[in-house]
């Protein structure tokens, strides 16, 4: 009985102690990001709780399906974060909410939260969070970081993607 508690122990200990590390593969920049069906707000009847483990989380992060927000033909900035066991994802995710409200409508802004929809971590190969894949109008991988982005970083990244009007009328 010892023994199965230690070795649950240490296999809990493993996946929490991928929070902040560099672990993965990610996919190739210039790469078609991956379709897929994800949850959102409204498959869950409006209740937060069941998309994401954020203290603070935006509804606006939860509107689309990953393949929804692939169709819309707009930027996207795709947050994987698990900030329930992971402090380093809960202050990415205060920056991708800073960028939201910078960014938005030019920009979709996706969450995605390895309890709710491990699929997605699964189809772009992460392991560890944070991970923030950016992602074009044509669908194409622009940009990936595995680890915590600084403010400056993302939005820098955000502004590759950005059609040349849209840069200049932006703060």
């Amino acid at each position: 009985m010892k023994s199965k508690l230690r070795y649950s122990l240490i296999v809990l200990a493993m996946a929490l102690g991928s929070c902040g590390q560099q672990q993965g593969l990610g996919l190739s920049l210039g790469t078609r990001a991956p379709r897929l069906a994800t949850k959102t707000l409204a498959d869950v009847g409006g209740d937060l709780s069941r998309m994401t483990t954020y203290r603070q989380p935006d509804p606006r992060m939860y509107q689309y399906s990953l393949d929804q927000a692939l169709a819309t033909g707009k930027p996207i900035l795709l947050e994987f974060a698990t900030p329930g066991h992971c402090s380093v994802c809960d202050r990415q995710l205060q920056i991708t909410k800073a960028m939201l409200e910078k960014y938005q409508p030019n920009v979709l802004f996706l969450h995605m939260d390895q309890y709710e929809n491990p699929e997605a971590f699964k189809t772009y190969r992460v392991m560890g969070d944070p991970w923030t894949f950016v992602i074009d109008a044509q669908g194409i991988v622009r940009y990936q970081e595995a680890g915590p982005m600084l403010y400056q970083e993302m939005d820098a990244a955000i502004r590759a993607v950005l059609p040349l009007p849209h840069q200049a009328s932006l703060p």
